[in-house]
C-alpha cells in the first residue's frame, strides 16, 4: 500500500525519540539547536526605564533597551491589568523598544521582552511596574437613569471637565461604548465641551436592550487630565409610541408600533405663540403644574397673561411646552389654535395621553407657523438633524456641533 513507507518513517522517528530521550526535539532536528531549549533569563541583556521603586511618570514613554552589544530585542508586549496593550515601536537594529501611546494613569503593567544573543539563543524577561496617579480626573455621568424608555431617547454623557481639543475628544469618544441588542448603527455628537449625545441612525428598535459603558479609566485626555471609570448604564426600549400633531387640522394622531391607537382633537399655539415644528421627545410627566405667563416673560395683568392650574401635563421642552388638559379652551379643540405654545386637549384625552406615553416617546408637530425645534438645549431635538449632519458632531468627522441658542416657549 502507498501509506506503508510513511507509516514506517513515523514509527522510526517515534522510536528514535524514545531511545534518545530527546522529547523536546523535533524529528530530524539536531540536538543543541539554539531554539530547542527554554529561553534563558535575559535580565543582563535588557534594561527598563521604569526600574526602581518610584511609580512611572505619565509624561514619559516606556523604554526597553538592549544592554549587551551583541544582543538584540526581538519582541515586546506591555499590557495593563484590564488587558489593554500598549502600542510601541522596535528599532530596526533591535536595540530599543519605545511606547508610542500614552501610559494609563494609576495602572499596573506587565512587560514581556524576548531577546536573542550573538549566537541566536533566545532569552526572555518579564517585569511589572506601576504608573503614577492622575493629577486631574475626568469623570463621566451617563443619562438618563436606568429604566424603560421610548424609541427616541438619546443617551447623554456629561463631563466633569471641558474637553475642546480634537485629540482629547477622540480619546473620550473611543472610550465610550454603546451596545444594543438588536445591534444598531449610531454615533456620538459633541453638544459642547462638556456634553455628548448618542443616538442611532434610526429610532431604537422596539424591545432593544441597551448597555452604555466606558474604558476611560486612566486614559490620557489632555495635559495632566486622565479619565475615570464611568460605570455602566442599562436601558430597556419599549413600544414605539409616536404622537403626531397637525397644527393646521388641529388633530393629534397617536401610533403604537405603526398602528393608529387614538385620534385626538387639539389646539396648538396661536399666531405669535406658535408651537414649534419638528420632533420632540417626552422629558417627563407632571400630574399638576401651575402655569404662569410671568415665567416666560408675559406681564401679569396683560391681555396675554395667565395663571392656571394645569393637569395631566406631559413635558416636551425644558422651557415649558407641554401636552396637557385645557378645559378652558374646549370650544377650540379640533377647530382653532388658541394656546400660548402648548398642545391642549380635553381632560379625558390628556389623562389618556398621560397614561399612555413614557419618557423617550416621540411627539412631533407639523404644519405650525412656529420655528423648528432646537436641536439641543431645550429638550431633545436630536432627531431633527439628518444622519449626515449628526455624524459631523463626532470627533472622528469634520465639522462643529450645532449649538443653537435656547428659545423659550411662552407655555399654555
Amino acid at each position: 500500500m502507498n501509506d506503508t513507507p510513511r507509516l514506517r518513517t513515523a514509527i522510526s522517528c517515534t522510536l528514535l525519540v524514545a531511545v534518545t530521550g530527546a522529547a523536546a526535539t523535533a524529528c530530524g532536528q539536531p540536538d543543541g539547536h539554539p531554539l530547542a531549549g527554554r529561553p534563558a533569563d535575559a535580565a543582563a541583556q535588557v534594561a527598563f526605564n521604569t526600574s526602581g521603586a518610584a511609580k512611572a511618570p505619565l509624561d514619559k514613554p516606556l523604554e526597553v533597551t538592549a544592554r549587551e552589544k551583541d544582543s538584540r530585542i526581538t519582541d515586546v508586549t506591555a499590557v495593563d491589568a484590564a488587558g489593554h496593550f500598549l502600542a510601541g515601536e522596535l528599532s530596526a537594529d533591535g536595540t530599543r523598544w519605545r511606547s508610542t501611546a500614552p501610559l494609563v494613569a494609576g495602572a499596573r503593567y506587565t512587560v514581556r521582552v524576548a531577546t536573542e544573543d550573538a549566537k541566536g539563543a533566545p532569552g526572555a524577561r518579564t517585569q511589572t511596574f506601576q504608573t503614577a496617579a492622575a493629577k486631574k480626573v475626568l469623570r463621566v455621568a451617563f443619562g438618563p437613569e436606568e429604566g424603560t424608555y421610548g424609541v427616541g431617547q438619546p443617551i447623554t454623557a456629561e463631563l466633569s471637565e471641558p474637553v475642546s481639543s480634537k485629540e482629547g475628544r477622540a480619546a473620550v469618544e473611543r472610550s465610550l461604548k454603546v451596545r444594543s441588542t438588536p445591534a444598531v448603527e449610531g454615533a456620538w455628537y459633541w453638544v459642547d465641551d462638556e456634553k455628548l449625545h448618542f443616538r442611532p441612525k434610526e429610532y431604537w428598535p422596539t424591545g432593544a436592550k441597551v448597555t452604555v459603558s466606558g474604558t476611560l479609566a486612566g486614559v490620557r485626555i489632555g495635559k495632566d487630565l486622565y479619565g475615570a471609570d464611568p460605570g455602566v448604564l442599562k436601558l430597556d426600549i419599549g413600544d414605539r409610541i409616536e404622537a403626531v400633531t397637525d397644527a393646521s387640522s388641529h388633530e393629534m394622531t397617536v401610533f403604537r408600533n405603526g398602528e393608529v391607537i387614538n385620534t385626538i382633537p387639539v389646539t396648538t399655539g396661536k399666531p405669535g405663540f406658535d408651537t414649534r415644528n419638528g420632533v420632540k421627545v417626552v422629558l417627563g410627566k407632571e400630574y399638576f403644574v401651575r402655569m404662569r405667563g410671568t415665567t416666560v416673560g408675559i406681564a401679569a395683568g396683560s391681555s396675554e397673561g395667565y395663571d392656571l392650574p394645569v393637569y395631566y401635563a406631559t413635558r416636551v421642552t425644558w422651557s415649558g411646552e407641554y401636552v396637557h388638559a385645557a378645559p378652558w379652551s374646549a370650544g377650540s379643540h379640533g377647530s382653532a389654535n388658541v394656546s400660548h405654545g402648548c398642545v391642549g386637549m380635553s381632560t379625558s384625552n390628556a389623562a389618556w395621553f398621560y397614561e399612555t406615553v413614557k419618557e423617550g416617546d416621540i411627539v412631533k408637530v407639523v404644519n405650525s407657523g412656529g420655528d423648528e425645534m432646537n436641536h439641543f438645549g431645550n429638550g431633545y431635538g436630536d432627531w431633527n438633524l439628518s444622519w449626515d449632519k449628526w455624524q459631523t458632531g463626532s470627533s472622528a468627522k469634520a465639522g462643529a456641533p450645532n449649538t443653537a441658542p435656547l428659545r423659550l416657549s411662552p407655555g399654555v
